[in-house]
């Protein structure tokens, strides 16, 4: 198998240095693997489509091409799309990936890798970490045998999973490595450290550094800390990724900040999500434009992602200033049964503030906010249920609602927020540095994962961008939303043989129907699977067929360019 690769390979490589658009036919002899006939293939890099045959041999494609020979079982897929998996840019299936390896709601859409670092990661944990991550944890129960990041996604590989995984490291998680939950600056050895475990995780093969800056205790980093952070990172040849500190009043400020770092610290930098939320601030998004595309003008590497909806979720500690979350959970809950404390809040929420991002404004109100994931099981039936209506069902006002939810679940409530506007989310398509992401778990309409809702992104993002987006409004072309989706994050994550389709990368192909894909999720009913992907192969191996999971999970940690850099 090995010594056929090879020749395919050397035959390949001598047709392009030739001048050969395309590899040559293979001789009728030639068995593979599998097979994928007659489908249009788009390479991942926004060329022109054509009709072709893909060959594939263990875990890569050796071939394109025609009458390439036969295969051990071969996928028609005239009149369908052949791509290369999609990255998911922004995936928190870190622990969905955990209940359920097969990744069904992004498998169902093409996604073949899920990248996750958004601030929290799920390594490295000291003890403490370790403890109060198992008590707080809500639907999905799991024991954590691991320490480090690159353990926890070799953990995955081991346990089986349908997708590739890959990570940033958390600055959050970082911080509260060696800082616990405290609102103060590090000492120069606590930084000292905080950048030794950047460095540990960066050999172990995580993409970079990723912050949260909107949430405690990341709110409480500044930025020569995070500058010093993403240095490490830029060492191996990482990349710094942020949900900004603000996506509202201080938007252009936080895009200044990220391309500050970006600059100090030598490194690549992408915005997470961007968006410019609550209508005061929706023209503030042709400034942000502005000062990105100045900055790559000048030399430097920025990019954003996004998802394809007008509503975010998160929880309804970004309805709350930072001061009352100092110290973790524990110490919010215990702040909120204070009287005083209490009416401090209630002014302080209801007051426009550049301080702190306030998302209760930033929604317009209640009836903006729907409550989508509780832990106590006495205040699931809230499940889908604006904040509004439950306040009025409760009898107490919306913002001392939230405080009592907050309380009563012991958690922070999975909120879904409206506060995006759908001219804007066009706009941020339409942009050739914007790539893609779920911002959400993977998951299926069963078992644990009913037990709360979710936002549609989780189910939907990706098939919308292609159906919506594409299809029926044409932001983009489907060469260059497929681009997007492909080697464009590659390329900024720097991993190498994925992303493009192309003889010697590895084997990760989606097949799917452009004129039939479709998201079903909604806000209402998010638990829908998108539909038109027919099937999807991932390291050479079927796990979608026919639109139905094989079971398969060939999923393997992807690791970054500081792996090979210190192996």
């Amino acid at each position: 198998m090995l010594q056929r690769h090879l020749l395919l390979l050397s035959a390949a490589f001598l047709a392009v240095a030739c001048g050969d658009t395309q590899p040559p036919a293979a001789p009728d002899a030639t068995r593979y693997d599998l097979l994928i006939t007659d489908g249009t293939v788009y390479d991942g890099l926004g060329g022109e489509p054509y009709v072709a045959d893909v060959a594939i041999a263990d875990d890569r494609i050796v071939a394109i091409g025609s009458d390439l020979g036969t295969a051990e079982r071969v996928i028609d897929a005239g009149g369908l799309a052949v791509a290369p998996g999609f990255i998911n840019m922004l995936s928190w299936a870190t622990e969905s990936l955990i209940e359920d390896g097969r990744s069904q709601s992004d498998i169902r859409q093409g996604v073949t890798l899920e990248v996750m670092g958004e601030g929290w990661t799920m390594g490295p944990i000291n003890e403490a970490m370790r403890a109060e991550a198992l008590e707080r944890q809500g639907d999905i129960k799991f024991e954590i045998p691991w320490t480090t990041l690159g353990e926890y996604l070799q953990y995955l590989e081991d346990k089986g999973i349908s997708t590739n995984v890959a990570s940033f490291i958390g600055a959050t998680t970082v911080r509260i490595h060696e800082l616990g939950y405290e609102d103060r600056a590090p000492t120069e050895a606590e930084l000292e450290r905080m950048r030794g475990l950047v460095r540990t995780a960066m050999e172990e093969g995580a993409l970079g550094v990723g912050s949260s800056l909107i949430y405690p205790p990341a709110f409480y980093a500044d930025t020569d800390e995070l500058i010093a952070l993403a240095e490490v990172a830029a060492d191996y040849g990482g990349r710094y990724i942020s949900h900004m500190r603000s996506e509202g009043a201080q938007l252009v400020e936080a895009v200044d900040e990220l391309i500050t770092i970006a600059r100090e610290a030598g490194i690549g930098a992408e915005i997470y999500h961007l968006k410019a939320a609550g209508a005061a601030n929706f023209d503030k998004l042709e400034t942000v434009f502005e000062r990105i595309e100045k900055a790559r003008a000048d030399g430097l590497d920025i990019t954003a992602d996004m998802y394809t909806y007008t509503a975010g979720a998160t929880g309804l500690g970004a309805s709350m200033p930072p001061w009352v979350q100092e110290g973790g959970y524990e110490a919010w809950a215990e702040r909120l049964q204070d009287p005083e404390i209490r009416a401090r809040l209630v002014e302080e929420i209801s007051t426009p503030s550049d301080d702190w991002e306030n998302l209760y404004l930033m929604a317009g109100g209640p009836g903006n906010m729907v409550l989508a994931g509780f832990k106590n099981p006495e205040l699931k039936p809230l499940t889908g249920k604006t904040l509004a209506e439950v306040a009025e069902m409760r009898g107490t006002p919306p913002i001392e609602t939230m405080m009592d939810l907050v309380v009563e679940d012991g958690s922070r409530v999975g909120t879904i927020y409206f506060i995006m506007s759908e001219e804007n989310v066009k706009k941020k398509i339409a942009k050739p540095w914007m790539s893609f992401g779920s911002d959400a778990e993977s998951l299926a309409p069963e078992g644990a994962f009913l037990l709360s809702s979710t936002h549609p992104r989780a189910y939907g993002t990706f098939a919308r961008l292609l159906g919506k987006y594409v299809r029926e409004e044409q932001v983009i072309p489907l060469r260059e939303a497929i681009r997007r989706l492909t080697s464009l994050p590659a390329e900024n994550l720097k991993i190498e043989d994925r992303g493009v389709l192309q003889v010697g990368y590895f084997a990760d192909v989606v097949v799917f129907d452009p004129e039939t894909i479709q998201d079903h999720a909604t806000f209402e009913e998010p638990h829908q699977y998108s539909t038109g992907v027919s099937h999807v192969i991932v390291n050479g191996v079927p796990v979608l067929l026919d639109g139905e999971h094989t079971g398969a999970t060939p999923g393997r940690f992807v690791k970054g360019p500081g792996y090979a850099a210190a192996n």
